[in-house]
């Protein structure tokens, strides 16, 4: 999986973590190994800009994505999934949001950054939370990803 990020927020962001988390999030869901996927982080300027563009909203957010292909889940053997790279899409991320939104969440700034990232993958593949529901099978399946990466980098952590 072809995972490019850029950073371009004027923010120290451990980048490796944000592709390691991006990795499993997508490895977990069954997307096709020949994917391609752009993370963005950006200042508060740019992201509140790109928001009022395309959402509609006044002032920034934490996190947007912008699916491009549909074709990039892989949905198990009795489907072809292609040879052909599927451009999954983009997650764009404002590392000043999510520091500010780590305070009132009660966790670090690198932590909020690895959640969002989860949550913008999951957007890519067409997950919502407009209604009770939809927010219910997101969050718990975001939640269950960010386990299951935190749990393995513990465990790549601790002597052998």
């Amino acid at each position: 999986m072809s995972i490019e990020i850029a950073n371009e927020s004027g923010v120290d962001v451990d980048t490796d973590a944000i592709l390691d988390v991006a990795r499993h999030a997508l490895d977990e869901m069954g997307v096709n190994p020949l994917a391609e996927l752009s993370i963005l982080l950006v200042d508060i300027e740019y992201m509140s800009e790109l928001n009022h563009r395309w959402m509609g909203g006044d002032g920034p957010t934490d996190v947007l994505a912008f699916p491009m292909d549909e074709g990039s889940v892989d949905h198990g053997p009795g489907e072809s999934s292609g040879t052909e790279p599927a451009l999954l899409g983009d997650i764009v991320l404002c590392p000043e949001v999510a520091a500010k939104q780590a305070v009132t969440a009660g966790h670090t700034a690198a932590d909020e950054m690895h959640l969002l990232t989860v949550h913008g993958a999951l957007h890519l593949l067409g997950y919502d939370h407009a209604e009770p529901e939809e927010e219910r099978e997101m969050f718990g399946l975001q939640a269950r990803l960010l386990s299951g990466w935190q749990a393995q980098r513990r465990s790549a952590k601790e002597p052998s």
